[in-house]
């Protein structure tokens, strides 16, 4: 990217000083400062490895999903950061998997991690990519930080504190109708995964009856975006825990709603997500409702 980039991003250029103003702005808990500290960290250490893409080692996981070293030293270094203060907690981590009891139902204290969504976009220079950790107490999570590097960006939430974009409250949106609304997504990476029709007939409906439905390609951003109410709703099937554990409070905290596919609670099972403003999410899930039974829950 080099410094042509930084005309794109000149958060990239002043991002001491809003990083400043941030701390001195909002008072956190202990942990979701830590969130907040592991999250800026890996989001430093990827945007220095953006002027040596075509250097990076890159490796297969399965079909359309790559994982690179710059995903892995991000999450070491975001583990290293937390074992510095809770060297007792477990963690669930995308790359490396699980650290000590990282079981969601059982875990008493539990990390939850994924150093680089949108793993595709940094790979191609596309600037759409984050930093996603939560923090779980006993099966409900408690914490969450989703950290845009490129924009220097930082969206955080605590239980029953409310949501933030850079120490400044966010609240989803006041759109009433699918038909003014923006609509965020995520198109299915795995071919084999047998929701494809299915999920092409919900695409098709949804743009029909919206407003506008945009793909960027990082579901934490998307998640994100609903809380900042830069979405009115957001859907995808097949996402993992890591992806949406903080992106799910944002929204709660902001004012929102998420669920699975068919208004419950399901999405921490079954990786799929609706999620929007009230009117918007009860529009969608009706909307969806006629596709829903094609897709694993």
């Amino acid at each position: 990217m080099g410094r042509k980039g930084l005309l794109f991003y000149p958060a990239l250029a002043r991002g001491s000083n809003r990083r400043a103003r941030y701390y001195r702005n909002a008072s956190m808990h202990p942990l979701l400062n830590i969130g907040v500290r592991a999250a800026r960290r890996a989001g430093d250490l990827i945007v220095r490895h953006l002027d040596q893409l075509d250097a990076i080692k890159v490796t297969s996981k399965g079909r359309n999903d790559f994982v690179s070293e710059v995903d892995r030293k991000a999450e070491d270094d975001i583990i290293r950061t937390i074992r510095k203060s809770y060297p007792d907690h477990a963690i669930l981590a995308e790359e490396s998997g699980a650290h000590g009891e990282a079981d969601p139902a059982r875990s008493e204290n539990l990390w939850i991690i994924d150093p680089l969504d949108g793993t595709t976009n940094f790979l191609h220079g596309f600037p759409v990519f984050a930093v996603s950790i939560a923090f779980m107490h006993r099966g409900r999570i408690e914490h969450g930080v989703i950290y845009d590097p490129m924009r220097q960006e930082l969206y955080t939430a605590s239980r029953g504190v409310g949501a933030l974009l850079d120490g400044r409250r966010i609240r989803v949106s006041a759109t009433r109708q699918l038909s003014q609304a923006l609509i965020g997504t995520g198109f299915p990476y795995r071919p084999d995964s047998g929701w494809n029709e299915a999920y092409l007939a919900m695409l098709r409906d949804v743009m029909r009856e919206s407003s506008g439905v945009r793909r960027p390609g990082a579901a934490a951003l998307d998640l994100a975006s609903v809380a900042a109410g830069r979405f009115d709703g957001f859907w995808e099937v097949g996402l993992s825990l890591w992806d949406v554990a903080a992106g799910a409070l944002l929204i709660q905290e902001a004012g929102g709603i998420l669920g699975d596919l068919a208004g419950g609670d399901g999405w921490q099972r079954s990786g799929n997500v609706v999620a929007g403003n009230p009117r918007i999410y009860e529009a969608l899930l009706k909307l969806i409702e006629p596709h829903r039974a094609q897709i694993a829950s």
